[in-house]
């Protein structure tokens, strides 16, 4: 084993002082930031040690790794566990805070290549556990709170439909917890467009899996709904729920029994005890 001051240096020797906002990779962070979608050449950003190190862990190919000047001591941690051809840039206090849009800044910052699936990807996964597809999901920390429950409980994967929040979105990519990382996941992003919901629903009928969507008042009660066969549930916007179109396609209608109380439940909240659900009747 190296010595930590041998690591410590050769991380240091590795890192490229970028003063210029007009450097073409710090260009392509900012983009990736901002616009949250890939970069032309497909790449994603993405900030925080945690988050850097799951999307290490989940063996995604990296393209940069950028250091704030004051936190760049937390290159002796990463640039070991980086490929040596991957860049790695330190650029000044007051350009990484300009160009990274944290709300808890940690001084670390990656343009990272996320892997792409197609519908017929996640098909292949239905022994896993059920689809999920998402119609208009907006709120981010309610996409990545149903993309960290589907890896933990089992799903065969998540589609999101057309008005979804953007999987390459930080907040999304935050509240997964690395999930994002990992679970096949089919967007309109990167030619892996999964088509009209109406289309999906064809798709997935033709390959006889049970078409579901959820409901806080009616419906057949989640205990007693058949989650072990092939399935997809489907859930809509936070306010508006499901277009009519999508919900005349469903085949049956589950309820998630809670006191009178409460109107409805968060869409993250209900796509985890559902999903919850499905794992335990599978056991």
């Amino acid at each position: 084993m190296r010595p930590t001051s041998e690591i410590a240096a050769g991380a240091q020797h590795r890192l490229r002082r970028i003063e210029g906002r007009h450097n073409p990779l710090v260009k392509q962070l900012r983009q990736a930031f901002s616009r949250a979608e890939p970069t032309e050449e497909g790449d994603c950003a993405i900030d925080g040690l945690r988050i850097i190190e799951e999307a290490i862990r989940s063996g995604l190919r990296f393209r940069a790794v950028f250091f704030r000047e004051s936190a760049q001591d937390r290159a002796e941690r990463l640039l070991p566990q980086v490929r040596a051809h991957v860049e790695a840039l330190l650029l000044p206090d007051k350009l990484f805070d300009s160009v990274v849009p944290s709300e808890s800044p940690q001084g670390v910052a990656a343009l990272v290549r996320l892997k792409e699936f197609s519908l017929d990807d996640v098909l292949e996964r239905l022994q896993v556990g059920p689809v999920i597809v998402l119609a208009g999901l907006q709120d981010p920390g309610n996409l990545g709170t149903i993309l960290r429950s589907a890896e933990a409980f089992g799903s065969a994967g998540v589609v999101l439909g057309e008005g979804t929040v953007s999987p390459f979105n930080t907040k999304v990519i935050r509240a997964s917890a690395g999930s994002v990382f990992r679970l096949p996941i089919v967007h309109g992003h990167g030619g892996s467009a999964p088509g009209k919901l109406e289309e999906v629903s064809e798709k997935l009928r033709a390959r006889g899996i049970r078409l579901l969507a959820t409901s806080s008042h009616k419906g057949t009660p989640l205990d007693q709904s058949d989650l072990k066969s092939a399935v997809a549930i489907f859930f809509g916007n936070e306010g508006a729920g499901l277009s009519r179109e999508v919900m005349a396609t469903i085949d049956e209608v589950i309820a998630i029994p809670h006191t009178t109380q409460v109107e409805s439940l968060n869409a993250g909240v209900a796509a985890s005890i559902v999903l919850y659900e499905a794992a335990r009747q599978r056991k």
